[in-house]
């Protein structure tokens, strides 16, 4: 049985900081993502972070620069072994066929941490024997990429029988979260997420509009920071927060409620309607 994740559910996921609080206590994400091809999707994971409300932002990548120049706030660095990390995202704007040494054994490194990580496109290759408390966020093309390298082929058996595109997508999903003791997000118009004992959620309230390059950096952003900020929350709650969080933000940007038709957008206009989409969810 799968259950559809609500906007209430999503409130609950959202801290509003007290006194007490300090950068720290809010949440601490840090990012590998990007690359000299592709800085953009560490700028928007970033702004993400940042604009879902993380108290303490560190990027660790090949895109500092441009990353700097967009939100200076952010830390820079490259020693992960001094990091104060609430969550982590490593992947985004990567390509496996192109990492170097280097790269590799710092990713294999934070999969081997104890703070949970957010494994995008250009890492999951490297999710199975990981220790970390994962959360893999695929779209169809790239799960059946992973599914080939964990030697899983169609639908689970028991979930197949007169299953229809959607019910293989969702049973492909959950078979995929047992065979590596992870949460996985598998992304789309309905996004559908899988925890390895068998929970299911699914989120749908996004436009159309959002499909469009580098809104999952976006979601990649939001799923940091509230891992960070909810550290005893089960993963895949988390992940069902994010993605209805990230729809709800693609909704306002693109003008798309109230039974309007919307407008196009782009990736950094879903994170800019962050902060405002959530002032309405908490007011």
């Amino acid at each position: 049985m799968i259950r559809e994740w609500t906007r209430d559910d999503t409130i609950g996921f959202l801290r509003i900081p007290t006194a007490a609080d300090d950068k720290y206590s809010r949440g601490v994400v840090a990012l590998r993502t990007g690359s000299a091809a592709y800085p953009g999707a560490a700028v928007l994971g970033v702004e993400a972070a940042w604009r879902t409300g993380a108290g303490y932002v560190r990027y660790l990548g090949d895109a500092a620069d441009a990353v700097l120049a967009r939100r200076p706030e952010t830390v820079v660095g490259s020693d992960i072994g001094r990091i104060r990390v609430g969550a982590w995202v490593v992947g985004s704007g990567a390509d496996a066929a192109h990492r170097s040494e280097h790269e590799q054994t710092v990713l294999c490194r934070i999969l081997a941490g104890d703070a949970p990580v957010v494994v995008d496109a250009g890492a999951l290759d490297l999710a199975r024997g990981s220790t970390a408390p994962l959360v893999l966020t695929p779209h169809g093309g790239e799960l059946g990429r992973l599914r080939a390298q964990l030697g899983l082929s169609g639908a689970a058996e028991s979930d197949a029988s007169g299953a229809d595109a959607g019910d293989a997508a969702i049973a492909q999903t959950r078979q995929t979260a047992r065979a590596l003791d992870a949460v996985v997000l598998r992304k789309g118009a309905r996004t559908v997420i899988a925890a390895p004992d068998g929970e299911m959620l699914s989120v749908g309230n996004g436009p159309s509009w959002l499909a469009t390059a580098g809104t999952g950096d976006v979601l990649a952003g939001i799923l940091g920071t509230l891992l960070a900020a909810n550290p005893e929350r089960p993963l895949e709650q988390t992940a069902a927060a994010a993605a209805w969080l990230h729809g709800a933000a693609a909704r306002r940007a693109s003008g798309a409620h109230g039974g309007a038709v919307g407008h196009p957008i782009v990736a950094m206009d879903v994170a800019e309607a962050l902060p405002a989409t959530i002032a309405e969810l908490i007011a």
